[in-house]
């Protein structure tokens, strides 16, 4: 597959990195976020992301191979994830994945059962702005620079 484009305007690309870096601050959970970006980008079929992520997660927070592998089957995996963590992946995918309809409400109060208010709006921001790149980096064929961990 040959890149459509690599252009990306600098301002865009900015104003994403700032959106992504402020959502994962105020989630206090970095390791958190990575599941989060993985399981859209997984939803998504982002390979670039994908592979970013997956090395950030591994590299930086000492993910486990284990968890990665089941992270696409995150609802069958028993409680290789914890509460909050599937909370947060429920959320994921009810936002990444729209045309379903709009986010349940029991998805939505399951999260904020397990997040503050603050940090509901980071996570949902961290949800909207690997989305962003997802789409991004899928629609302009842009595929993995090769694994940096």
């Amino acid at each position: 597959m040959t890149a459509r484009t690599t252009y990306l305007d600098p301002a865009v690309r900015g104003a994403l990195v700032a959106l992504g870096a402020a959502a994962k601050k105020g989630l206090g959970e970095p390791g958190l976020a990575e599941l989060v970006m993985i399981r859209a980008s997984q939803i998504n079929a982002c390979a670039f992301c994908l592979d970013m992520h997956v090395g950030i997660a591994v590299d930086t927070y000492g993910e486990s191979a284990r968890r990665l592998a089941l992270l696409d089957a995150w609802q069958e995996a028993g409680d290789v994830f914890s509460e909050r963590e599937r909370a947060a992946l429920a959320l994921t995918e009810a936002v990444t994945v729209l045309t379903d309809g709009f986010v349940p409400d029991e998805v939505y109060e399951r999260a904020a059962r397990h997040f503050t208010e603050a940090e509901l709006a980071h996570l949902i921001g961290a949800i909207a702005v690997i989305n962003s790149w997802n789409r991004l980096m899928v629609s302009r064929r842009i595929e993995p620079e090769g694994p940096a961990w």
